[in-house]
């Protein structure tokens, strides 16, 4: 494959993931859901050899993130679709949201209080998310209907966005989405790096049309969906194989 014969080639290189459903498979109990064992020998190869910027993009929190990467060191990281980021040494970037955000996020929480809903409730720096994964589907008919009702009024404001994601409902801070995230990075990367983004779910469609032009997108994912990727590859076994090839090519850059 040519994509590997470049990354040999000892150009600037970097390897943007998203973690759930990418890295993790998925788990009703959220803080189970650690890296796939049939990943962990190739990833951890490509991050000590320190030739590829290993870059983490994830909808979670990076305080729920990080002890479930079980990386040392551990790579550059983003959370929170944007708004969060953790660079290699350590230094941290926290969200800075508007008063209106901060309270859209405040009354959201406190309906999902009151209507029993914590369970399924996860709160971040700068969204808050219902899960209804492990639900049956009139299960997650009737819920998705029920929040919406109660978070739509509350996203009418322009800084507040409402989005749907592969398991559950979002309300969070408006500006910033993975996409974001792959455009900061593009920046700071020479023009003729080797870059690939790889994620599977719908919040990684503006990532991957970010780096449309500039590197290669993949969908991982078991069963194909309509996507700006431009790879599909299946889990673990296919996934798996690209990230080995990589770390094998990886070292012949040497």
């Amino acid at each position: 494959m040519r994509f590997f014969k470049e990354i040999a080639g000892s150009r600037p290189r970097a390897l943007l993931l998203d973690y759930d459903g990418t890295l993790a498979p998925f788990r009703v109990e959220r803080d189970q859901a650690v890296v796939d064992p049939s990943l962990c020998n190739s990833l951890e190869g490509i991050c000590r050899s320190g030739r590829t910027r290993v870059v983490v993009i994830s909808g979670r929190a990076l305080r729920d993130l990080i002890p479930l990467l079980q990386l040392d060191p551990l790579p550059e990281l983003w959370g929170c679709h944007g708004w969060e980021r953790q660079l290699p040494n350590g230094e941290y970037c926290e969200p800075e949201l508007t008063p209106t955000v901060t309270r859209a996020l405040e009354q959201a929480g406190r309906w999902m209080q009151s209507a029993g809903l914590n369970g399924r409730c996860e709160r971040k720096p700068a969204s808050i998310a219902l899960h209804w994964r492990g639900l049956d589907e009139d299960s997650i008919t009737r819920l998705r209907a029920r929040v919406r009702a109660a978070w739509e009024p509350l996203a009418r404001e322009p800084e507040v966005e409402l989005h749907e994601f592969d398991g559950g409902l979002e309300l969070q801070a408006a500006g910033r989405d993975k996409g974001y995230a792959v455009a900061q990075i593009l920046r700071e990367l020479p023009h003729n790096a080797v870059v690939a983004y790889a994620g599977d779910d719908y919040t990684d469609e503006d990532a991957f049309k970010t780096l449309s032009g500039r590197g290669l997108s993949i969908l991982v994912r078991p069963e194909y969906r309509e996507t700006a990727a431009e790879l599909w590859l299946r889990p673990p076994e296919e996934w798996a194989g690209f990230l080995n090839a990589w770390m094998v090519a990886d070292r012949e850059g040497e």
